[in-house]
């Protein structure tokens, strides 16, 4: 076996990358395009990643979903890969947290009165 299928061995195809993080083909080419992922080419020009672009493309779905933008996931990144930050990406990574934090805590008032409502109905019923 030559060092280059020794590599290509480790390489997943977008297909295998959607599937294992539950997204579609074309939201994996998305996020190799806003910089997030970045794939090698086989021979044949076949997109491949490395193994843990599934983890990768969960987490950047976990982001999208709490509202931060590709931009901002991208500042995140250094930090996700050497698990160290400066002062600035720290003061970012706060801030995304309280905004976070203030959208649960919205979604769990209309949760307490939606529950209230129910309450309310259940005993008229």
């Amino acid at each position: 076996m030559t060092a280059t299928e020794a590599v290509a061995e480790r390489l997943i195809r977008i297909g295998e990358v959607a599937r294992g993080a539950g997204v579609s083909v074309r939201a994996v080419r998305y996020y190799e395009q806003q910089g997030l992922l970045i794939a090698e080419r086989s021979p044949s020009g076949q997109r491949l990643y490395r193994q843990d672009a599934i983890s990768l493309v969960r987490f950047f779905q976990q982001m999208f979903a709490a509202g931060l933008t590709s931009r901002r996931i991208t500042e995140l990144l250094p930090c996700w890969d050497s698990g160290h930050t400066d002062a600035k990406q720290r003061a970012m990574l706060r801030a995304e947290r309280a905004r976070i934090q203030a959208k649960i805590d919205d979604l769990q008032t209309a949760l307490d009165r939606l529950d209230e409502v129910i309450a309310i109905t259940d005993t008229h019923a």
